[in-house]
């Protein structure tokens, strides 16, 4: 229940602002009940990314895994993420949160940090097994599409954006994969 409020919190507000205050005061808990919990607002940033974490590899990157051969697992992974786009407040929580912390060194950042090369990453792998010509940049332009969506998505609303990622992404991978 904790570590759902501060993820839903931290991407609507910022993980920077995820205080010990509003998110007890959000939950009902009394701040001695959170302190059982976590000691310090560090250990619950990086508690929340772990569970958000658990979460995408349950529900994104795991399915995505599951299928036959790259490009299908390629595809599953852009499905995935422009779901969670929609379906989440705040849109992408690593979107979110990697364009708040880019600039604050600190133990939280490289955290994210991780995690963003690490998506980056299995991109770069899925289009390697699809046979992309180029496979660093085809990863670089699906995420550019996706990361696009998800901002629009935010800022403005307008789910036409999912529909343009996808044809973006369709167009970049069957111009990459020949």
């Amino acid at each position: 229940m904790i570590l759902d409020a501060a993820a839903h919190l931290a991407a609507t507000e910022g993980i920077e602002g995820l205080s010990i205050g509003n998110l007890t005061s959000h939950i009902g808990m009394s701040k001695s009940a959170f302190y059982a919990h976590f000691q310090s607002k560090e250990d619950l940033q990086l508690a929340t990314i772990a569970d958000v974490h658990r979460r995408y590899r349950e529900n994104l990157l795991d399915p995505a895994a599951a299928q036959p051969d790259g490009r299908s697992r390629l595809l599953a992974l852009t499905e995935g993420y422009l779901r969670y786009a929609v379906e989440l407040p705040g849109g992408c929580f690593y979107a979110s949160v990697s364009a708040e912390l880019d600039t604050r060194p600190g133990t939280v950042r490289d955290r994210v940090a991780e995690h963003e090369s690490e998506w980056l990453a299995l991109l770069t792998e899925y289009a390697t097994e699809a046979g992309a010509t180029d496979p660093a940049q085809l990863a670089f332009e699906v995420n550019a599409a996706l990361r696009m969506a998800n901002n629009l998505l935010v800022l403005h609303g307008d789910r036409t954006v999912i529909e343009r990622a996808r044809r973006s992404i369709d167009r970049n991978i069957r111009e990459a994969i020949r």
